[in-house]
């Protein structure tokens, strides 16, 4: 007779075990021990140690500033084309053809506060005729600054309009708006 062969059994796998490892962390910063001073003792000063110098030859770019950058004429659509839009959406708000808020993106907040705040002229407020605005004269004094005149008819009478538009974060805004 013979013996049952017995057939071999998988190897068990290992067990799992759990390995705390320690986390790199700072050192400690020990504190030293509060002592008394007594009336007319000195308590020593800590030794002056001097940071790095301050780097004057490297520049700071201007998107790590905060706030409104100014543009050059190169990043800024055509000027002509702003002015125009400028005037007549300004006109056509002031008549009431329009919501006042479409000037803001195009005014400075102070000239927008001056729009919403300050009354119509009267010109602006009267009548229903059509407002037609006339060609618009573009000068720019110096890089991202442009000076914009036009002239506007209604109602039978003409009206001057000077505004300043200044590059600033790639598009034009108004800085100073005339209405006469």
């Amino acid at each position: 007779m013979t013996a049952p062969t017995r057939t071999a059994r998988p190897a068990a796998p290992a067990a799992l075990r759990l390995a705390v490892v320690p986390t790199p962390q700072p050192p400690l910063e020990t504190r030293p021990a509060l002592r008394l001073v007594h009336p007319g003792q000195t308590i020593p000063r800590p030794v002056h140690r001097p940071g790095p110098p301050p780097r004057e030859s490297v520049a700071a770019h201007p998107a790590d500033e905060f706030g409104p950058v100014r543009s050059t004429r190169a990043d800024l659509p055509p000027a002509v084309e702003a002015g125009h839009r400028l005037v007549r959406t300004t006109l056509e708000a002031l008549a009431g053809r329009r919501p006042l808020a479409h000037v803001r993106d195009l005014a400075s907040p102070k000239i927008f506060a001056a729009l919403t705040g300050g009354r119509r002229p009267a010109w602006c407020a009267e009548g229903n005729a059509p407002l037609v605005v006339g060609r618009i004269r573009v000068c720019e004094p110096v890089d991202g600054v442009a000076e914009v005149s036009a002239v506007a008819h209604r109602g039978g009478r003409a009206h001057a309009v000077a505004a300043r538009l200044e590059g600033i974060d790639g598009r034009w805004r108004c800085t100073v708006l005339q209405i006469g």
